[in-house]
């Protein structure tokens, strides 16, 4: 009979057990790999009793291509801001509602204003960052900051370029002396052609395993945003980071919130709660990213916020360009890539 109770009453803790855990919300999260500190997703679990599932995506382009293909089960993701534009005119983001954001007025309206979304009106700024060079400096002798660095042909093999046409093209196209967010025709097949010949130097176009071949020794030198390349000097005195001469591209990652979303009272927290000043910074610390957040600002170190490659200076702010979303002429980029891929 003893035996029998203890049966039952174990039986009804598993079944109480599996309840609660089935009775947890699940927030699913697209966002860029090592992009927001871990301890932070494990207190916003906590705190609201939920599960935080995070999938990667490399490229906006392949965010956009898996949302096109019917994905719908995400409640936040983070594109940038020129793809947050594109996602919104096709009507596959949703409006923010700023009752529900009391964090809202941490943020820097005087970067906004600067922005595709100066009203955040479907997204809310995540991080301000930019692209340049990182390299090794026992293995890259003579650096020096340029594009041209691709056409380095004793590091052939050894180097990477982002998986990304926006930041590729429009890096070749900086090295000419353009504009990145050119559509001119002949401006883009000078860029075109630039990218071929880098192509011949280069091992592959990548994001993540990128950043882990620089780490371990097997790359020498890759094109890459500035906060991973910080995480990697972070590990690792031998690599540094600079910002091309030539200029570079400024951009904005968002959060956005899909048409989706199955759990949108839940994405709002989530957002409210990266928007608090302490969690922002905890955040930055992390990621090695400027977060346009006024009070997290202050709680930073002098170093942090000076450092040029985190929060770059006028000089390069002027030779750079922001990120914009083309329109019908995003098409002549997708058309320069495929030819790119596809070129020997």
């Amino acid at each position: 009979m003893k035996k029998n109770l203890i049966l039952i009453a174990a039986l009804l803790l598993s079944i109480i057990f599996i309840s609660c855990g089935s009775g947890k919300k699940e927030l699913y999260i697209y966002n860029w790999a090592d992009y927001m500190n871990p301890e932070l997703i494990e207190k916003f679990e906590k705190e609201n009793n939920c599960k935080v599932v995070i999938n990667y995506f490399d490229s906006n382009e392949a965010l956009y291509a898996k949302l096109k293909a019917g994905a719908s089960g995400y409640d936040i993701l983070f594109p940038t801001s020129y793809m947050s534009k594109l996602l919104y005119e096709q009507k596959m983001v949703r409006e923010i509602d700023h009752s529900k954001l009391k964090n809202l007025k941490n943020i820097d309206m005087n970067f906004v204003k600067k922005g595709l979304d100066p009203e955040m009106k479907y997204s809310v700024p995540y991080m301000m960052t930019f692209t340049g060079i990182a390299y090794n400096k026992k293995k890259v002798k003579n650096f020096k900051a340029s594009w041209s660095m691709f056409e380095r042909t004793d590091l052939s093999g050894r180097m990477t370029l982002l998986n990304d046409l926006r930041e590729v093209i429009g890096a070749a196209l900086k090295y000419n002396g353009y504009k990145y967010n050119s559509t001119n025709d002949a401006e883009l097949e000078k860029a075109l052609n630039t990218v071929i010949k880098w192509k011949k130097n280069i091992a592959k176009f990548d994001v993540d395993e990128a950043k882990r071949g620089l780490s371990s020794g097997e790359f020498f030198l890759i094109q890459v945003y500035n906060g991973d390349a910080l995480q990697l000097i972070s590990e690792n005195s031998d690599l540094a980071f600079a910002t091309p001469a030539e200029g570079t591209t400024l951009s904005q990652d968002d959060f956005v919130i899909p048409a989706t979303a199955k759990n949108v009272e839940l994405a709002y927290r989530f957002i409210d709660f990266m928007l608090d000043p302490e969690n922002s910074k905890t955040n930055m610390e992390f990621v090695y990213y400027l977060a346009p957040n006024i009070p997290a600002q202050k709680l930073m170190d002098k170093e942090f916020l000076s450092d040029p490659a985190i929060n770059p200076p006028k000089s390069v702010l002027t030779k750079s360009d922001f990120l914009k979303d083309l329109g019908e002429n995003n098409s002549k980029y997708s058309v320069i890539w495929d030819r790119i891929k596809s070129a020997n």
